[in-house]
């Protein structure tokens, strides 16, 4: 849930098909038959043997030195194979405190956002008793409205496929208190994000969306959410040690792994998430071994079924390919294939718990993997990732291919695409957009390979992409590959598998363009130099016996400006400083600090009004002839530091009315 990981995604097909291949997005026919067609099995040339002893002493190579030197508590590890649990092993402690050993079978873990698989599973089976419909107007199912957007209702295709156009939530996901978590209807209903993109068009990722899913589960079935989820996926597959609950059911409480940001610190609250659809699952590596194992026998475990052939099938198939080359979107999945391999995957993040769960459908695996702490730098993300690549590396090698040239048209091409972008997830309508005021530098270099600083190596190294085919770039010394859609010499979009096709890059828009920030950060530096020098230079009058040229009027004046450049300083900085400080602990972004905001606003609107003083105290300058160059130099910069503060007040969304964000 945190950060930009990898999620859930589905069936979105739309417009006339000259407009889907135009936008390289498969058309219903074309969808047909990519998902009817069976995929050859792939070969497993020069892999070593998938056994038990084999994994574990793959397993025991990576993660016991990777959770110590990335200071994490503990982690499990599972892999199924051909309907059987091939490997399952905890690592580390569950609590540091007590030392109490990770029980792969018992010990709870907060799987994220791979919560959304159980959501999606629920809608499938409800397409599948004819009781939903992935094509039809959402609000059909629901007991409130979304308002019109852009001339066309979001379905459910388009929620499973991330695609129904919201802005990014951030205030909705945790809460401090579990006993506090609210009914799913009112969340929903008080959550409502702003549309800002027209739905089946921009991938951009939503928790909102899938928790608006689990509601119209809820709606539909008659039963609620959490009820809905254990009668018909965990009691099928024998998941004893799994819940939706929050708080958590007595029977289970204590078995829950403690979650902590260091190991060597104090562990965490349990972090309760009102968005419990897309991310409140608490489960063990024993029971997801369950869930894979049901998914990769077309919705079968033993004798019991929680899809049938035909919708598993459907749910694992392309739903949507924003890219021609890129990895697709399946129903509920992404793809993450590699190696020659077709792999539906998921991972997900909450505050301090992180995992990720992929099956590769062709060769019958599965792998879940889930860690108990952020840890230190970017130790969890190496992890994760390593472990699957060095899993596909070692069981199922990429087949020898010659390698694609660079092509001629590199240098012009990189040139193209050169430039600012920002994440398609983001926050608009609110303060939040003051966070795209660092865009996305995409830049091309001398070698003729290009550079985007969101996609690095394990060192944390930004990765250098050379084009191979027009707009398609590849991973130099690797696979991973990185796609843009030009239309008439413009970049529309840029997809990067190593994001995966639920977040895309775009041009930054005008009040999110370069300029924007170093305006920000010279605005600051002059209203921080003013109000810095103000009690200085009194200190050195007092001390000099020199005091103030100004008497009457003209001193308020003077002492007034430097009040007002205070306010405008403390409404510029208070914004990013309050919202990063708060965002390291999700459940403090509640309606309880909203006296900050609305603070930082009420400091705002004394600073506009305040402007006026600040322009009269520097005519005051300008007319008199006592007063050095540089003072009447310095209040000029003043004068427009206060404008520039107007600029980021209305552009930036700072004083909106309402405080959704």
């Amino acid at each position: 849930m945190k950060k930009i990981h990898v999620v859930t995604l589905v069936l979105a097909l739309l417009g006339s098909p000259a407009l889907a291949q135009d936008e390289g997005i498969a058309t219903p026919q074309e969808a047909a038959e990519l998902t009817a067609k069976p995929l050859p099995q792939a070969p497993n040339p020069g892999g070593a043997p998938l056994t038990a002893s084999d994994v574990e002493a793959f397993s025991d190579g990576l993660i016991p030195m990777g959770i110590a030197q990335g200071n994490i508590a503990g982690a499990v590890v599972v892999v199924v194979k051909d309907g059987h649990v091939l490997f399952e092993k905890g690592y580390g402690v569950a609590d540091t405190a007590t030392r109490a050993p990770v029980d792969p079978e018992r010990t709870l873990f907060r799987p994220g956002s791979v919560s959304k698989l159980f959501t999606w599973t629920a809608v499938m089976q409800l397409v599948g008793e004819g009781r939903l419909d992935l094509d039809k107007d959402v609000n059909a199912y629901l007991d409130f409205r979304i308002p019109p957007a852009f001339g066309k209702p979001i379905t459910l295709r388009d929620l499973m496929t991330h695609t129904p156009g919201f802005e990014e939530s951030y205030r909705p996901l945790l809460i401090g208190n579990p006993s506090s978590v609210e009914p799913l209807d009112r969340v929903v209903k008080e959550s409502l994000p702003r549309r800002i993109f027209p739905p089946g068009k921009v991938p951009a990722y939503s928790n909102y969306g899938a928790t608006l899913a689990g509601y119209v589960v809820q709606r539909v079935s008659g039963e609620p959410f959490n009820d809905y989820v254990e009668r018909h996926i965990f009691r099928p597959l024998g998941m004893t040690h799994s819940t939706f609950v929050q708080p958590l059911p007595a029977a289970l409480r204590a078995d829950m792994s403690k979650g902590y940001q260091l190991a060597s610190g104090p562990a965490t609250p349990f972090e309760a998430i009102s968005m419990a659809p897309a991310g409140g699952l608490s489960t063990s590596g024993g029971d997801i071994a369950r869930f894979m194992i049901a998914h990769l026998n077309d919705g079968a475990y033993g004798s019991n079924r929680i899809l049938s052939p035909e919708m598993a099938v459907r749910m694992h198939g392309i739903a949507l390919q924003p890219f021609a080359v890129l990895s697709p979107m399946a129903y509920g999945f992404y793809h993450d294939d590699m190696n020659g391999h077709r792999i539906i995957a998921h991972g997900g993040d909450t505050g301090v718990f992180h995992s990720n769960l992929e099956l590769i459908l062709d060769a019958d695996t599965g792998v879940f993997m889930s860690l108990n702490s952020a840890g230190a730098g970017r130790a969890v993300s190496v992890i994760r990732r390593a472990f699957m690549l060095g899993f596909m590396k070692r069981y199922f090698p990429a087949p020898k291919v010659a390698p694609f040239p660079t092509l001629k048209s590199a240098a012009s091409d990189d040139q193209v695409v050169a430039g600012s972008y920002v994440l398609s997830r983001r926050g608009d309508s609110s303060f939040t957009r003051l966070f795209a005021l660092q865009p996305i530098g995409v830049t091309a270099n001398s070698d003729n390979t290009i550079t985007i600083p969101l996609l690095v190596n394990a060192a944390g190294v930004p990765k250098r992409w050379r084009e191979i085919k027009p707009f398609v770039w590849q991973e130099v010394d690797g696979t991973s590959l990185v796609q843009a859609t030009v239309r008439n010499g413009r970049v529309e979009q840029i997809g990067m598998d190593d994001i995966g096709p639920i977040i895309v890059l775009q041009p930054a828009p005008f009040v999110s363009a370069p300029w924007n920030l170093w305006l920000l950060i010279g605005t600051i530096a002059m209203l921080a130099l003013t109000v810095l020098f103000w009690p200085v230079k009194a200190v050195l009058r007092w001390r000099y016996d020199r005091p103030l040229p100004f008497s009457g009027g003209a001193r308020a004046l003077y002492r007034l400006t430097r009040a007002v450049a205070l306010i405008d300083l403390v409404f510029l900085v208070g914004w990013p400083v309050g919202f990063l400080l708060a965002v390291g602990h999700l459940a403090s972004l509640s309606p309880a600090i909203d006296w900050v905001w609305r603070g930082l606003q009420v400091l705002g609107v004394i600073g506009i009004v305040g402007t006026v003083v600040l322009v009269m105290e520097f005519v005051t300058a300008l007319r008199d002839p006592a007063r050095p160059w540089w003072t009447k130099g310095t209040d000029g910069l003043l004068v427009l530091a206060a404008f520039a503060t107007i600029w980021f007040a209305v552009s930036q969304n700072l004083l909106t009315v309402g405080l959704k964000y």
